[in-house]
């Protein structure tokens, strides 16, 4: 990032209440006739628009060998976007903490959190038995048996001046934490099971919540988790149309041209049974459980969505329509149409 990068001023925020916030969630698919340079820059400036939509934030996918997402470092992307925005903040949803070393990752952190004013947020995930382990070496037990590990060292690294480390996975002796960020990014927890919202809840971290999974699953992780007041992040598929028909439509003809392709990228190491999606009757779902419709059905799905699990902050994979001019479209209006009712809507916490 270069040497402009300005810090948040002091009014950047005006206009937003704080109290909810709204985000974009990228996979940066590569879609059907794109090239993965097509798929890159279409995330960019997907990011960058959503900016001037009013959304407070933009969250980028990380995957390694698939065409479901093209970005293998959410950190390196996050750096670009962040040189290419100035108010808006950037995520990682999630960096895979199974393959890759915490300490790399917390130094990349501390260095874009003082690049960008404050403005990166890390979101860490435990990742799948995927071969991502054997091409970088990690290897099923650090994704079996080292997550907490893991998140424990880089989360130290983060809170540090200096660090030694012996632990079962790690183990190295005392060095200086260069550069360090007076203030480190928040960081977030991507949880799909009741033990991965334990490690997070342990270390008093929030959660990020999947779309896989509706506002009741939501709620009762929120429950389990036991910190309900913690800035856990909900993420959803949302689809703005002058009608619920026609939205539905557009993910069920569009969807599943992408959908599929992209997750035959998971690949397990071992001989384990892969997970396989009807990409259909997946999508299918997610027109159920998600703001899918018209501005008026968005609206009222996010809300309800906040006042079941009193998450209030709501990241919205917009590009599901599976083209550059749809993803646009659809951030523009979602910043136009529904998110401004839905802050009108919902009282402060």
């Amino acid at each position: 990032m270069h040497g402009s990068l300005p810090e948040r001023s002091g009014d950047a925020d005006a206009g937003y209440d704080r109290d909810v916030r709204f985000g974009i969630f990228l996979l940066a698919a590569r879609f059907p006739g794109q090239d993965d340079a097509a798929a890159l820059a279409r995330t960019v400036e997907a990011a960058v628009a959503a900016e001037h939509a009013g959304f407070d934030d933009v969250w980028l996918a990380e995957h390694h060998f698939m065409p479901y997402g093209v970005v293998p470092s959410a950190a390196l992307l996050a750096g670009h976007v962040l040189a290419m925005t100035r108010r808006i903040d950037v995520g990682t949803a999630v960096s895979v903490l199974s393959n890759q070393h915490p300490v790399a990752l917390a130094e990349q952190a501390a260095m874009l959190a003082l690049l960008s004013g404050g403005r990166f947020r890390l979101g860490v995930g435990r990742g799948g038995p995927w071969r991502d382990l054997e091409v970088f070496g990690t290897g099923l037990p650090r994704y079996e048996n080292g997550f907490a590990e893991s998140l424990d060292l880089l989360l130290a690294w983060l809170r540090s001046v200096r660090l030694a480390w012996s632990g079962e996975h790690f183990r190295f002796r005392e060095v200086p934490v260069v550069p360090r960020a007076l203030e480190p990014p928040p960081v977030v927890v991507a949880c799909t099971s009741p033990a991965t919202e334990a490690v997070a809840a342990e270390r008093g971290l929030p959660m990020l919540l999947g779309m896989h999974v509706g506002a009741g699953e939501k709620a009762a992780a929120v429950a389990r988790h036991g910190l309900p007041g913690a800035p856990h992040i909900s993420t959803h598929v949302a689809q703005v149309a002058d009608t619920r028909e026609e939205a539905v439509r557009t993910l069920l003809d569009e969807m599943p041209g992408w959908l599929g392709p992209g997750l035959d990228g998971y690949v397990p190491v071992d001989d384990r049974p892969r997970p396989s999606r009807d990409p259909v009757a997946y999508t299918r779902r997610m027109c159920d459980l998600h703001p899918v419709g018209s501005p008026d059905d968005c609206v009222e799905s996010l809300v309800t969505t906040v006042e079941r699990t009193g998450i209030r902050h709501l990241i919205l994979l917009a590009e599901a329509a599976g083209s550059r001019d749809a993803t646009l479209e659809n951030i523009a209006r979602l910043g136009a149409e529904v998110l401004p009712k839905v802050r009108a809507a919902l009282p402060p916490a």
